[in-house]
């Protein structure tokens, strides 16, 4: 057998001898080809392998990929396969277990696409479970990192509110509001910030508690009473609202305001707002606005409102109608209004 410091160097010419733990020294395997040792203190291939290459399919997977330019014997020899294992797996026909994975991964890429790129593992395991399809989560984990898909998410900064006016006294903190039972018992609102062609535009929202559904909506150039009263306006108009409805915002100047504690007076609804310091009491349009910036509107850049008002009614019917909602078992809000509807006829 060749001493290691004959061998023969990748690309020709000779290597230079020396002891074994030279750097950059070539080895020999055991058929006689040379294998260049790796340099500057590189670890070598087959140590390095499991991290990159984990199963022996993937080991096969790579030889295939790269025999044209390398010797099958030498890559096996560095992988800790044989020859007659890697030629019988060329022959083998796929199993059942990846017959089944080709057909799961076109469902999968499916899905995501139809999420418009948003949803990760767990809401599109929710997707193939409304489809009647049992599939763990680990399994769509895999397919998803295999086909290079995943959802989107951004970490994302939002700047801090100016310094309002001292807030109006007589607004409670109502209990009820943190764990509602039914449908338009509790609705909750909050205002974000967004631009248009480097200019701030005023988003007010409001959100069934308990469904999800965002049920109204408004977009200004200003932050001010007129902006929530029309998200108000709006939001009792689509779904009828009857007295004693609870309206929970966080303690902005926009929501405790004479005029919008007025208009929630004419509607037979009580308002409550959050405790102080406790921010978490109003999470979820905090948790809405997070989910529709990340989702839509993170990286996009808008030249006028009317794109704007546009991309904000396109993404919340999708978030109404289609987008899975682990908190409700992965129904979006109008399917799972209609399953509780549904549930309560019967009873």
């Amino acid at each position: 057998m060749a001493q290691a410091g004959q061998g023969w160097r990748v690309g020709g010419g000779p290597a230079t001898s020396g002891a074994a733990g030279d750097r950059g020294a070539a080895t020999t395997s055991r058929g006689g080809e040379a294998v260049q040792a790796p340099s500057d203190g590189a670890r070598p291939a087959k140590k390095s392998y499991p991290v990159c290459l984990r199963t022996k399919d993937e080991v096969f997977a790579f030889i295939e990929a790269n025999r044209q330019a390398f010797p099958v014997q030498v890559m096996c020899e560095q992988h800790g396969v044989t020859r007659a294992g890697f030629y019988a797996w060329l022959k083998r026909q796929p199993s059942q277990r990846q017959q089944e994975d080709e057909a799961l991964m076109a469902r999968v890429r499916q899905i995501h696409a139809d999420s418009r790129g948003f949803y990760g593992s767990p809401r599109v395991v929710g997707q193939l479970r409304l489809d009647g399809r049992s599939v763990g989560r680990r399994r769509v984990a895999r397919l998803m990192r295999q086909a290079g898909l995943q959802g989107r998410s951004a970490r994302l900064y939002r700047h801090s509110k100016v310094l309002q006016r001292a807030f109006y006294a007589g607004v409670p903190y109502l209990p009820e509001s943190a764990t509602p039972q039914r449908q338009d018992q509790v609705w909750v609102g909050d205002v974000t910030y967004l631009k248009v062609a480097g200019q701030w535009r005023y988003m007010a929202a409001v959100m069934d508690k308990h469904t999800r559904r965002i049920v109204g909506w408004s977009l200004s150039a200003r932050r001010d009473a007129a902006l929530t009263r029309e998200a108000l306006a709006r939001s009792a108009w689509s779904r009828c609202v009857s007295p004693g409805v609870v309206f929970h915002s966080d303690r902005g100047i926009e929501f405790a305001n004479f005029e919008f504690r007025r208009q929630l007076s004419e509607l037979g609804m009580l308002q409550s707002m959050n405790r102080p310091g406790r921010m978490n009491d109003n999470a979820h349009m905090e948790s809405f606005f997070h989910s529709m910036k990340c989702e839509e509107l993170y990286g996009k850049k808008f030249e006028t409102e009317q794109q704007l008002r546009n991309t904000l009614s396109s993404y919340i019917r999708f978030y109404n109608d289609r987008r899975l909602h682990s908190s409700l078992r992965y129904l979006p809000p109008a399917a799972y209004e209609s399953r509780i509807q549904g549930a309560s006829s019967v009873n």
